[in-house]
């Protein structure tokens, strides 16, 4: 089975701790605005302190997708450096001839 990949949990669980203190409040009949205000800081504070380790694996995924191991070949590299070596094989040729 494949793994949930770090982002998608994280973003869930943030969801999460947005919606059920939002929820709840507005169960509480307060205003819906500042039921939505008073759940984001509490998202905020309960991500902060409890999603330690999630954040840190989305971080390390972005950073592992910004900077690869090795460097990505572009596509028309391969034909461009081909393009050069049969230039310099015709110019050592070419003087080859003459010299």
């Amino acid at each position: 089975m494949k793994a949930v990949p770090a982002w998608l949990s994280y973003s869930l669980l943030r969801v999460l701790m947005f919606a059920v203190p939002l929820g709840v409040l507005l169960a509480l009949q307060l205003e819906w605005w500042l039921a939505a205000l008073v759940a984001a800081v509490i998202g905020l504070c309960l991500s902060y302190i409890f999603l330690r380790k999630p954040r840190e694996n989305v971080a390390r995924d972005l950073y592992a997708a910004r900077h690869p191991a090795t460097e990505p070949v572009h596509p028309d590299a391969e034909s461009e450096d081909a393009a050069l070596d049969r230039l310099d094989r015709a110019r050592d040729e070419q003087a080859g001839r003459e010299g």
